[in-house]
């Protein structure tokens, strides 16, 4: 392999391979891809050995979504990626969605250091209970984007 320095360890969520019996491993840009979304996923503190590990995001759950608030989640996060992620560099943040409705979609754009690949993870944020439990959208879901910034 020519990018073992980027690292390899176990897919998330946890999975065995059927036919070893041994757990699902991922490496590359896949376990890049895999950190950021573990780091997005965890909450700050929930891990009482790393209490620094994760994201504050769930904190903006249930809050009034200004472009204000978003713009200071957007830069929460960049910074948080940055300062666990050390094989990442250069990230965008680009939220859409309608956050009336409940849901953000945010587009996170990032060059893994190492290689200068160009990579993205798309992450769904969902603003209340009832979109994530899959009540039905109101028929005229009309998503408008938000004003795209860069850092």
């Amino acid at each position: 392999m020519e990018k073992e320095f980027l690292g390899s360890g176990m897919k998330f969520p946890p999975q065995i391979n059927r036919a070893t019996g041994r757990f699902v491993t991922v490496s590359e840009e896949e376990s890049v891809k895999e950190s950021i979304y573990l780091i997005l996923m965890t909450q700050r503190g929930e891990r009482p050995l790393r209490e620094d590990f994760g994201s504050n995001l769930l904190n903006y759950t249930f809050m009034d979504m200004s472009l204000t608030r978003i713009n200071m989640l957007i830069r929460t996060l960049k910074d948080q990626i940055m300062n666990q992620e050390p094989r990442v560099s250069d990230i965008t943040i680009r939220p859409t969605g309608d956050s009336a409705a409940g849901r953000l979609i945010f587009e996170i754009e990032y060059t893994v250091a190492a290689t200068n690949t160009r990579d993205n993870i798309v992450f769904p944020f969902y603003l209340n209970q009832e979109t994530e439990t899959g009540e039905e959208e109101p028929e005229n879901y009309e998503s408008e984007p938000v004003e795209e910034i860069e850092y």
